[in-house]
Order: structure tokens, then C-alpha cells, then sequence
């Protein structure tokens, strides 16, 4: 038995983000969320943003006080500009950390207290909204979170070093906007990390226990998309079909985690980010990714699914799980992230077996859907294993 729904809607395609005035957008005055970088300005994506609302009669403010890993601080600064400025709908607008933001700023302009209070896990308040949040419109420009088409968003309490998400069926997009011309500027070595953030979601969506027929068709597809097209994106960031093909995979990514649930390997790798703010999401995954799928093909796990996924990255003559592994290196090896370490990101061996704990005793609901039940001292193996 499966129930889902994902009540927004999508605009996908080359060149639709300039068609943004047509569309219905929520409200009279948007808070544009964006990161702390220059990027979104120099490209000129914002001021293309700003020049679609003015043509759409709509009023904005800009907060640009995001940063790669968000803190509860910089969301409750985000949702006192929305409240000060009258701002009635959010527009994130970039990758998964200002839309995941977005999503949170809309719920905390709205409610009482912290942002943290609303986080249903470890030290978080485990408080529900009494209110309902902004509307918020989700427009990407990178393609690696699938945070367009989830209702949560990530968030780093900046205190206790958690890093957590929050979500409520409230805080789905009502438009999501995605349109690969945005996507040819992102630098080869951050198209590798967030292609390859949306290859474990979908990966780890399609071994998870709570897997279904939708979302395993979803995973297969995606899985195709990044097999066949992240490395030619990776080398060329014009290459448009290329870039088009990764942005689907990508909101697919988002949809399995919708429409069912992933695997620890994605909180394995928030303990890490969230001590290392530095570290890169989908670096930290493909850090860890090895030792952890292969975690589970040692014990002989998901055999008929590793070898599935194995043939969509390309190998058509897999018949092991091994397999799985090696289509895994190969992707990595094309993507030009085969050799990452965890010392280049400041992590520590002796920091590990500590993380191990934290991570497993304070998360411990989403390890219920791993093929198997992890240890804690399986999540220290695996860090183990990983480090260099």
C-alpha cells in the first residue's frame, strides 16, 4: 500500500524561465531567497527574475543571506524580512539550499517561535504548524537536490550540529520552475556533486524498504538519465540535451523521495556537513558511497536491484551485484570525483566512531528503511572505510 500527493505545479523546459510573468504566481509581494554567492547576480539570472515579476505587476525583496549548509539563524532572519517587508509568497530561486529555505522561511513567517521547534527530530520541538505557511515558488538553477518537488527542507542548528530536515505536506511548492538554460553555467566539479546528489537519492529511493511501483519507475528512469548524461554535462557545460536529460533525473530524484523514503547514506553524510560546513553535500555522499552500498552486496541484499541499477548506468551485461559497484566507480571516474578524500575536507579519523553514534542513536527512524538494520558500530565501519 502507498498514498502520496504532490500538489504542485511543474513548468519544465529549455527556456521557460523568461515565460515566468505568464504563470500564476501566489501573492502580491515575493521575498526572493538566494545564497550569499555572486553567482545568481553575475549570471543575470536575478535581475532577469526581477525584470519577470515587474512584467507580472508583482513587488519583491531580496534576501541573500543563505549559505550552502542553512542555519536556523539565517531562517529566522529570512522570515523577519518577509514579515517587515510584507511579503506575501517566497520564491526560492537557485539550488537546493535556498528553495529547501524557502520552504522553511514560509513556515516560520507564519508561526510562533523558532524554526527548530517545528523539526520533528532529535533536539528539535516537535511542534506542528498552527498556522498555514506562505506559498512558496521554487525556481532551480543547479540540478541535485530535487528540492522543487519534496515538501522539506535541511537545516543546520548551528548549536547542537544537527542537521535535519523539516517538512510538513504544507510546504510543497504550489509552482516549481524548471528550465536547464540556468543550469549551463554551473562549474564542472558542482555539476558532478549535484548530479550526483540526485543519482543516491534515486538510488537509495530504489532499495529503500518503503519502495513502490512509482517510485521505482522513477528511480530507473533517473537512473538512466544519470548514467547516460551526467559525464557529458560534467565535461561540457553547454551541452544542452545533456544538462535537460540531468534537470529531469533530478526532479524524478524528487519525486521518490515524495513518494516514498531514502536511505541512511543521506544522514550519514548530514552529521558530516553539518560538522564540516565546508564539505559539500554531494561530495560528502560520494565520500561515503562505496563502503555504504556495499555495505548491503556484502550481505548479500537487494541482489536483483543492484544488478538493475548496475544495467541502467550502462552495463546491459550485469548478472552481480559487484557489478553495481563498479558501474558506481565508473560514473565517479567520468565524473572526475574518483579520488576525493575526507582529510582534504578537514574530517578527522578519530571524529568518526563519535559520528557514528550521534548520527545512529539520535536519527534512528531512518534507519528503519535500510535492506538491513545498521549498528552503530556498521555506521563506524563505513565511515571506516571510507576515510583516507
Amino acid at each position: 500500500m502507498f498514498s502520496f500527493c504532490i500538489p504542485t505545479e511543474f513548468v519544465f523546459g529549455t527556456g521557460c524561465f523568461k515565460e515566468l510573468h505568464k504563470y500564476n504566481l501566489p501573492g502580491k509581494k515575493a521575498l526572493i531567497v538566494i545564497t550569499n554567492g555572486k553567482s545568481i547576480r553575475n549570471s543575470g539570472y536575478l535581475a532577469e527574475l526581477e525584470n519577470q515579476l515587474s512584467l507580472a505587476g508583482k513587488e519583491y525583496e531580496v534576501f541573500d543571506g543563505i549559505t550552502p549548509n542553512p542555519t536556523t539563524d539565517s531562517i529566522m532572519d529570512a522570515a523577519k524580512t518577509a514579515k517587515d517587508s510584507a511579503c506575501d509568497f517566497i520564491i526560492g530561486f537557485g539550488g537546493g539550499s535556498p528553495m529547501d529555505s524557502a520552504k522553511l522561511i514560509a513556515l516560520a513567517a507564519t508561526n510562533p517561535g523558532n524554526i527548530w521547534d517545528y523539526c520533528q527530530k532529535g533536539s528539535g520541538g516537535r511542534k506542528l504548524p498552527t498556522n498555514q505557511p506562505l506559498p512558496v515558488v521554487c525556481i532551480s538553477t543547479t540540478a541535485g537536490t530535487g528540492s522543487e518537488a519534496d515538501n522539506s527542507g535541511m537545516v543546520t542548528n548551528p548549536i547542537t550540529h544537527e542537521k535535519l530536515g523539516i517538512g510538513f505536506q504544507s510546504l510543497f511548492p504550489v509552482l516549481s520552475v524548471v528550465d536547464p538554460e540556468l543550469m549551463r553555467s554551473v562549474p564542472p566539479r558542482l555539476t558532478a556533486y549535484q548530479g550526483l546528489d540526485t543519482f543516491f537519492h534515486l538510488a537509495e529511493g530504489y532499495l529503500s524498504k518503503k519502495a513502490n511501483y512509482f517510485n521505482e519507475m522513477f528511480s530507473i528512469t533517473g537512473i538512466e538519465k544519470i548514467g547516460a548524461y551526467l559525464a557529458r554535462a560534467v565535461i561540457e557545460g553547454n551541452d544542452l540535451e545533456a544538462r535537460e536529460n540531468v534537470a529531469f533525473a533530478n526532479t524524478l530524484g524528487g519525486f521518490v523521495m515524495s513518494t516514498g523514503k531514502l536511505l541512511s547514506q543521506h544522514s550519514l553524510e548530514h552529521i558530516l556537513s553539518a560538522y564540516h560546513p565546508n564539505l559539500p553535500h554531494g561530495a560528502g555522499l560520494i565520500l561515503i558511497s562505496r563502503a555504504y552500498f556495499g555495505f548491503f552486496i556484502d550481505k548479500g541484499l537487494c541482489r536483483q536491484k543492484f544488478i538493475d541499477m548496475a544495467r541502467a548506468l550502462g552495463n546491459k551485461n550485469a548478472s552481480e551485484p559487484q557489478d553495481f559497484l563498479s558501474a558506481l566507480d565508473k560514473l565517479l571516474e567520468d565524473c572526475g570525483v574518483s579520488n576525493l578524500t575526507m582529510s582534504e575536507f578537514g574530517i578527522k579519523a578519530e571524529e568518526l566512531p563519535a559520528m557514528a553514534k550521534e548520527v545512529r542513536e539520535s536519527l534512528a527512524p531512518v534507519f528503519e528503511c535500510d535492506p538491513t538494520l545498521l549498528t552503530i558500530e556498521d555506521c563506524a565501519e563505513i565511515y571506516r572505510k571510507s576515510f583516507k
